[in-house]
């Protein structure tokens, strides 16, 4: 009988380092809604997250890597249910947003105008929550900020918009909406 042994030994080894250096931005904002009722309750509240669309990235990237001015005010849009057929989507612009229509039951005069706190840690949020007056029943899916105060307006830089995480919202005469935003980068 025959035995076979076979001996070996072997070290493999190996060092490496692999640097991954990048940085980047990527717009992203966050609508939070409150809806209450004539009397003050409330009757719901979500969140959208948004889509910085193509012409609002490219104003931001414009304005602050050209050192040009800025645009100088934002105001708050809502997202009407009545003819949406999709959307929002990263080619809509104020002119052209073929899957949706601005809901305009609102009573305030204007498009709601946003103001800003300083930024901070890489966001920056409104002051404080803007108020639409609904003054007819409508269902909303969502919001939008944009650079034109007329309601129904389709001039202007449309820099983002969204719809809501739990879907339509029914909103009645004498409500208030209140609407924040916070852009995070």
């Amino acid at each position: 009988m025959l035995e076979n042994i076979s001996a070996g030994e072997g070290t493999f080894g190996r060092i490496g380092r692999t640097v991954v250096d990048t940085e980047n931005i990527s717009p992203r904002g966050q609508y939070r809604v409150e809806c209450r009722d004539a009397n003050g309750a409330i009757k719901w509240f979500d969140t959208i997250d948004n889509l910085v669309v193509t012409v609002g990235k490219n104003d931001l990237l414009d304005k602050y890597l050209s050192g040009t001015s800025y645009t100088a005010t934002w105001f708050m849009g809502l997202i009407s249910a009545t003819s949406y057929t999709s959307g929002p989507a990263a080619a809509d612009t104020a002119a052209s947003h073929p899957g949706w229509v601005e809901d305009t039951g609102y009573s305030n005069a204007a498009r709601p105008t946003a103001a800003w706190s300083a930024a901070s840690s890489g966001s920056k949020s409104l002051s404080s929550a803007l108020a639409f007056n609904i003054n007819a029943s409508t269902t909303i899916k969502g919001c939008f900020l944009i650079s034109n105060s007329t309601k129904g307006g389709t001039t202007g830089i449309l820099f983002s918009a969204g719809l809501f995480t739990n879907g339509d919202k029914v909103l009645s005469s004498g409500d208030t909406l209140s609407v924040s935003y916070t852009l995070n980068t």
